[in-house]
């Protein structure tokens, strides 16, 4: 089975280059008490929660409605029912991110509806709600105007969210390749290939990336007691600098590191160090793991180890590890700044979601 890239959502995690945790490492990152603020699970397996079990993993399951892709995004009940069941089965070691159905925003009551699902998804015990990348990259309203993520409509369920205190997790644009003529030697070119649904360079009428990010921004600043974690390096993850200057404007924004670690490893070194101690507070790990109903769950979980160790030496560790055919040097960071990472900002900016 071949390794997904990085801006896909797949049932197979990128394999690491020096395989699972050793001993002494294991060691190391079961103490952080590790959460993984971003995965999608959709099947309960004895064998995944072995693994949690063993690496002393939290994670939070999100619930995405998609028209396009995996047949277990489409219907949201069932999404929705198949995800409390992970967490139930998890012995607490797994929360739920519940979501709408924005495709259902043309429909008279939608924004009622909608509230009253979420309400409804709060009080079976989902600690955080959704906005995915369809809001913005896909939904049209009856007039063929694409919804972006600060419609009206939209407003008052933001409020809601707020006013249960629960986060709102954001993946709000994909890649600039989605945007950019086709380029063979982009990393991600096959992913938008692939996926000719979400490349928006081919679609007539797709609003430009930086329209659906100062949407985004317009919802921060109408918002500002709403926590929201930017997920994939809050989809800026091609400028550093840009996410830096979000931190600085929006003390109510933090972002998520899912599928986006390649762009930290790619960095110069001392920048990545830099730009992560500066940020400390404002970093979440994730991964965007993914199993769906169909997937192997052995040999997902072996590829799944791989990847959290691989992760973790990267951050935790000077040792060398590879991406794309280049070794890299890992950033060594102090222990205190990687347990903010792994733990302590996702238990601030997401309540609820290592609490049993």
């Amino acid at each position: 089975m071949a390794s997904v890239s990085y801006t896909q959502v797949g049932p197979y995690p990128t394999k690491a280059i020096d395989g699972g945790f050793r001993e002494d490492e294991l060691r190391r990152f079961t103490a952080l008490e590790p959460i993984d603020t971003h995965t999608h699970i959709y099947k309960s397996d004895p064998v995944f929660f072995e693994m949690l079990r063993k690496l002393h993993l939290h994670t939070l399951d999100i619930v995405d409605v998609s028209d396009n892709g995996n047949a277990e995004r489409k219907d949201l009940t069932k999404e929705n029912n198949d995800v409390f069941e992970v967490a139930r089965e998890s012995s607490g070691h797994v929360s739920v991110c519940t979501t709408f159905d924005p495709y259902l925003i043309s429909q008279p009551g939608f924004t009622e509806a909608a509230i009253h699902q979420l309400d409804e998804s709060f009080a079976r015990g989902a600690i955080a709600v959704k906005v995915w990348k369809n809001v913005g990259m896909e939904v049209k309203d009856s007039k063929g105007n694409y919804i972006l993520p600060d419609n009206s409509l939209l407003e008052p369920i933001y409020r809601d969210i707020e006013f249960h205190h629960k986060t709102l997790v954001t993946h709000v644009g994909d890649p600039n390749t989605a945007w950019a003529a086709p380029n063979p030697s982009a990393t991600d070119f096959s992913y938008f290939k692939n996926n000719p649904q979400w490349y928006m360079y081919n679609i007539k009428d797709a609003p430009p990336k930086q329209k659906i990010l100062d949407a985004r921004d317009h919802l921060l600043e109408m918002n500002p007691d709403l926590r929201m974690v930017g997920a994939h390096l809050g989809s800026m993850e091609a400028d550093i600098d840009q996410v830096a200057r979000h931190f600085d404007r929006y003390p109510n924004f933090t972002v998520d590191l899912a599928g986006r670690m390649p762009y930290l490893m790619l960095l110069p070194r001392e920048k990545a160090i830099a730009f992560i101690t500066k940020y400390q507070d404002r970093l979440l790990y994730g991964t965007d793991n993914t199993i769906y109903p169909e997937t192997e769950v052995s040999t997902w979980v072996f590829r799944a180890e791989d990847s959290y160790a691989n992760d973790w030496r990267f951050l935790a560790t000077d040792q060398t590890v590879e991406y794309g055919g280049r070794r890299l040097r890992g950033l060594a960071l102090p222990n205190s700044v990687v347990k903010k990472i792994y733990h302590d900002n996702a238990v601030k900016w997401i309540p609820g979601i290592a609490d049993q």
